[in-house]
């Protein structure tokens, strides 16, 4: 929990600075190619980058004599780098599902010091679904967070399987189990359910 607070945190951190910043830029650049200086009668800070439709942010002579420095494309090129790599974890740790990791065990109020894994929850889910008939595969996995928890199962049945009476036997078997051996009140869960094919067969 603690560990999705942060990063729940340090995004809206970086939302807010480069929502910032892009919304400064932005105002920069629309105000000189619009000529809104002039229009307006205002008079831009001192050393203001853009200040008119026919300014650049930087000159010929600027970008010449920083290409022509031995360090600059290397530090360039390193700074690309980081920030590549930056939003390449910032990425994937948005793609990420939380977990809840470990669940308190004993229904409200929970049994003090009693914890429950996430993974040994859904790993008795899968086990039970498994042994149900008509199931072909089955996988449970936990998400969300800890006072929230959420129950995802992939299930594939077989190619002559029922998909209301599997559903009604997840729900009635493991599902239940579940609720009572964690003391919870309730556990959504979302059943992502498939029917295998039939295997073609060879008429004689």
């Amino acid at each position: 929990m603690k560990s999705q607070s942060a990063l729940t945190g340090i995004n809206r951190t970086l939302l807010a600075v480069i929502g910032l910043v892009l919304l400064g830029g932005g105002l920069v650049i629309l105000f000189a190619g619009l000529d809104l200086y002039r229009r307006w009668r205002l008079t831009p800070p001192a050393g203001w980058p853009l200040t008119s439709p026919h300014q650049v942010l930087l000159s010929a002579a600027d970008r010449a004599r920083w290409s022509s420095q031995g360090w600059w494309w290397p530090a360039v090129i390193a700074a690309l780098t980081i920030i590549t790599a930056l939003a390449l974890w910032w990425l994937v740790a948005q793609l990420r599902r939380p977990h809840p990791g470990a669940m308190p065990v004993g229904g409200t109020p929970p049994t003090e010091g009693v914890d429950l894994r996430d993974r040994a929850l859904s790993d008795a889910i899968t086990a039970e679904i498994r042994n149900l008939p008509d199931v072909q595969k089955a996988q449970a996995r936990m998400i969300g967070r800890p006072q929230h928890p959420h129950n995802r199962v992939d299930l594939t049945l077989t190619p002559h399987g029922a998909p209301g009476h599997a559903l009604q036997q997840v729900c009635d078997g493991p599902l239940r189990n579940a609720l009572s051996s964690t003391g919870a009140g309730r556990i959504p869960t979302e059943v992502r359910l498939r029917v295998a094919r039939h295997k073609p067969q060879r008429a004689e």
